[in-house]
């Protein structure tokens, strides 16, 4: 179930983007918490405000605002998330993880994993940036696509990261059951070759990369 919320950003490299009301949450996971993305920074912050991460400068700039309100008594925070890259081609958005107290929320293809309950408590996906976020609720996975590989988050943190999958792009092309099917682009001979993915261990066999 995806619900419509709020913002999207678009704009050029190196400029803050332009806020549009577009952006869905996407709530195929059961979740304890409640979201709204916010056009603009409030003129009143609220007393709680946590910023991801923390030590980049001028984090503010084309940042991703969102309010929470958490499951427990700790009451709403606003969560301002350091925008990755302007523009459509990376996710912006909020999704629900399997963990129904975390949160994902990604600013331009930089994707951050929050414990509502206690929001000092988080995690960047490594990927720089994520291409592609996918919800597998039979398989009760958070997915993250990179130009490369593959990361999914279960209810316990991560669960398993691929081995390299392309030179340069992973396209998801069929899950069924256990097993996700995609294809990685090889270089050599510029074509797309196809991989599959054992869901449950993150072991794959083919691909299109090879040292």
């Amino acid at each position: 179930m995806k619900c419509a919320e709020s913002t999207s950003c678009t704009g050029n490299p190196g400029e803050a983007p332009t806020i549009e009301l577009n952006l869905m949450i996407d709530s195929t996971f059961a979740h304890a918490w409640q979201a709204q993305i916010l056009a603009a920074r409030p003129l009143i912050l609220p007393g709680r405000q946590f910023v991801y991460p923390a030590h980049v400068e001028e984090v503010e700039r084309g940042a991703l605002e969102v309010m929470i309100r958490p499951p427990n008594s700790g009451g709403q925070f606003l969560a301002t998330c350091a925008l990755g890259f302007a523009g459509s081609g990376v996710p912006t958005g909020v999704w629900a993880c399997p963990d129904p107290a975390w949160i994902c929320v990604a600013a331009g293809g930089y994707a951050y994993l929050i414990d509502t309950r206690d929001p000092a408590r988080w995690e960047q996906v490594e990927y720089r940036p994520v291409t592609e976020i996918r919800a597998l609720a039979e398989q009760d996975l958070l997915l993250f696509s990179s130009f490369h590989s593959l990361l999914a988050w279960g209810r316990e943190g991560k669960a398993w990261q691929t081995g390299r999958l392309s030179w340069d792009g992973v396209r998801i092309t069929a899950v069924r059951g256990a097993t996700l099917v995609g294809l990685g682009w090889e270089m050599r001979t510029d074509r797309e070759l196809e991989f599959e993915v054992d869901l449950q261990t993150g072991e794959h066999k083919g691909g299109a990369y090879l040292p």
